[in-house]
Formats: C-alpha cells, structure tokens, sequence
C-alpha cells in the first residue's frame, strides 16, 4: 500500500513522467496495446468510486449554469467541430485526421478532469457534476453525431452506442459497488492510494497509446509535428473559446469549465471501437495526449493571471 501511496503522491509530475516514460519505451507500448479497453474501463471505474453526490447538490440547486455547460461541451461544440471539417473539406482530404478530430470532440469531457480541476485549485465539483451528466449523454449523442459526419467506423453507429453504454454502465455499477462497500470515510483516507492505481493504469492506456510515437517522430517529423501543432490547437480553441463564453459565470468557474471542454476523453471512443483506427488516427489520438497531461503547467500562467 505504501508504494501505492507513493505513487499517488506524485500527482501531476507522475503523469508529466508517465509521457516520456512511455515515448522513450516502445517495446511496453506492444505489451500494452491490446489492452487500452481493460485500462479505461479500470479508470472510469475508479472514477465513480471517488464520485461523491452529496457535493453536487450546490450546483443543482444553479441548473441554468450547468444545462448551458452541457448543451455546449456535448451538442455544440461536436456539432461546430464537424461543420468546419466538412466546410474545409477535411473529411474528403483527410479522412483517417478528420476521423481523429470527430472521436475527440463527439467524446465526453475526461474524467480525470476534476482532480486536475482540483489540484489546480480549480471548482472540481462543478466539472464533476457538468461532466457525469455529458458522459451520461454521449451514447446517445455519439451515434447521431458520426450520421451527421458520414464519417465512417469499423463498427456501426449504433453498435458504438451500446458499447459505450456497456463500458459507462459497467463502470458506474462497480465504482458505486466498491464506494458502498469501502464506505466514503475510507475513500477519502485512501486518497493516496486511490490516486496511486489511477497513475498506474494511466501508465498502461499511455504507454499503449503513445509507446510508437518516439520513432514516428524520427522517421516522419512533419507528419508528427503537424498532428501535434493541430492537436494543441484545438486544445487552445476550446480552451479559450468556452473560457470568454463562460466568463460571465466567474472568472475561475469559466476556467473550470474551459479546462474540462478541452480535455476530451478520447480513449473512450476508441474503447467503444474496439481499439481499432487508421493509422493516422491512432497517432492523432496519441499526440492529442501531449495537451491534455501538460495541461496543469500549459495552464498555470494563465490561471495565475486571472487571480490577480
């Protein structure tokens, strides 16, 4: 439990580590690659087991607040995503990037988000409660949307919406389980430890993800450099968009929900697909990852600005 402990108390700098670890180490990115379903459906469950639903009473007693964060984190901005794509005829150009941009914006927030929100010193209930009801959305959302795209899965859109409804259900039904069974006094003193299998199982989904990356960016850099700047593009759009929309909500609850809006739970997607994607796509969704874990120290100037 100790080592547990340990780990978990590395928090940001662990899953900073945890990138180039995984970068620097291809022959794990093998090992783990078969099971980045097993590794996501291992972190939402422990997800659901830090969930506590008595914090979310503030927030929906405000509905006005966090119907207007749901609406816009999972119908407009997939919907304006797909727009532009189709406007700038990137799903005829470029259908495996068009493909990889879809699966980002059509997901739910992440749901690691809130300890991020949290350890940023950020209103991690209000993302928690905008962000367990846009995942409750996505297996009705996600399908309707790919229509929309015409952008075509290796399974149908309706195949993609009930195994996500089997991955969300799954995992709300076992971390609920094991919150019942451990008690919320002995979730909240196992923190540490809690955090520890969080960073551990981070450490298979990236090492799956992004064990190739290394000697992509060797052997074709401006393909990889090009995915990267598009990825952190699209991070800081969000970002700030959701930021300046927010903002008459409060300088730091927009914040709160830009961070969550941006980091999109990718890993969910492909989940629910089976794992499978073109290879453009796989390494987009890779690369999508550099933004999302170098989000606490890309975001603490302008966090820090705004507390001024």
């Amino acid at each position: 439990m100790w080592i547990l402990r340990w780990i978990g108390k590395q928090k940001a700098r662990g899953i900073a580590a945890l990138v180039f670890i995984s970068v620097l180490t291809p022959p794990l990115g093998a090992i783990f690659q078969p099971y980045v379903t097993e590794a996501v459906f291992g972190l939402l469950c422990i997800a659901f087991v830090r969930i506590d639903f008595t914090q979310c009473r503030h927030y929906l007693r405000r509905p006005g607040l966090i119907l207007g964060a749901i609406f816009w984190t999972s119908v407009l901005v997939p919907l304006l995503a797909i727009f532009v794509l189709r406007f700038m005829g990137v799903n005829i150009t470029h259908p495996d990037l068009s493909l990889g941009i879809t699966l980002q914006v059509v997901a739910s927030p992440m749901m690691a988000t809130p300890a991020i929100a949290t350890l940023m010193g950020l209103d991690g209930t209000l993302v928690l409660v905008t962000l367990v009801a846009s995942t409750s959305l996505v297996p009705l959302t996600a399908p309707l949307l790919f229509e929309l795209s015409g952008i075509s899965l290796e399974i149908l859109p309706w195949q993609l919406g009930m195994k996500l409804v089997g991955l969300i259900l799954g995992s709300v039904c076992i971390g609920l389980f094991i919150r019942r069974w451990m008690g919320p006094a002995k979730v909240v003193k196992l923190q540490s430890e809690l955090d520890g299998i969080n960073i551990l199982l981070l450490f298979v989904f990236i090492s799956a993800v992004m064990g190739q990356l290394g000697i992509r960016f060797i052997t074709e850099p401006m393909l990889m450099l090009s995915l990267t700047l598009t990825t952190f593009a699209l991070f800081f759009t969000l970002f700030f968009t959701t930021y300046v929309l927010f903002l008459t909500s409060g300088k730091e609850q927009a914040f709160s929900l830009a961070l969550m809006t941006s980091q999109r739970n990718m890993g969910l997607m492909v989940a629910a697909a089976g794992g499978v994607l073109p290879d453009t796509a796989w390494l987009y969704f890779a690369v999508s990852q550099f933004p999302i874990y170098f989000a606490p120290y890309l975001l603490h100037p302008a966090l820090v600005f705004i507390r001024r």
